[in-house]
């Protein structure tokens, strides 16, 4: 017996049934650690060069990650807003960023907004991001491969 299911069948199956989905599997999740190591590295998507912003924890486990044209104010504060949107992340105490100029201006206007805890502190010591630092040769190697899947 072979079941034959149409694309908009599994379209209206996800929109109806992902957010039950997603309640039920928070209570299983990790909480993450209150330590975060944001960082960003460029990547090229088809003949564009693109930035790729991730967030990972103390052991370098992902986190969050976002892919933006732009290196700038506006979509570091829009990675900070989509890095602590889940419930099942707690707030950081501190957030350790690279020398990018974009930080400092992105972190006090996200306290301002209070996406971020007003005694959260901001640490742009570079030495500090070693763990995703490495871990970005991983994902370049992976991007890489798959460019020749176009």
């Amino acid at each position: 017996m072979r079941l034959t299911v149409d694309h908009t069948t599994l379209y209206r199956w996800l929109q109806r049934y992902a957010p039950e989905i997603n309640k039920r599997i928070c209570s299983h999740l990790e909480m993450s650690d209150n330590y975060y190591k944001v960082d960003e590295t460029y990547i090229k998507v088809g003949k564009e060069c693109k930035y790729i912003y991730r967030a990972v924890d103390k052991e370098g486990q992902t986190i969050e990650f976002m892919l933006s044209a732009k290196r700038d104010v506006t979509a570091a504060k829009r990675f900070f807003q989509m890095m602590l949107r889940d419930d099942h992340r707690r707030r950081p105490f501190s957030i350790n960023v690279d020398k990018n100029a974009a930080y400092p201006d992105a972190f006090i206007a996200s306290q301002e907004e209070k996406v971020l805890l007003q005694d959260c502190k901001s640490r742009r010591i570079k030495y500090l991001n070693k763990v995703i630092e490495q871990d970005q040769r991983f994902v370049k190697k992976r991007v890489r491969a798959a460019q020749c899947f176009r």
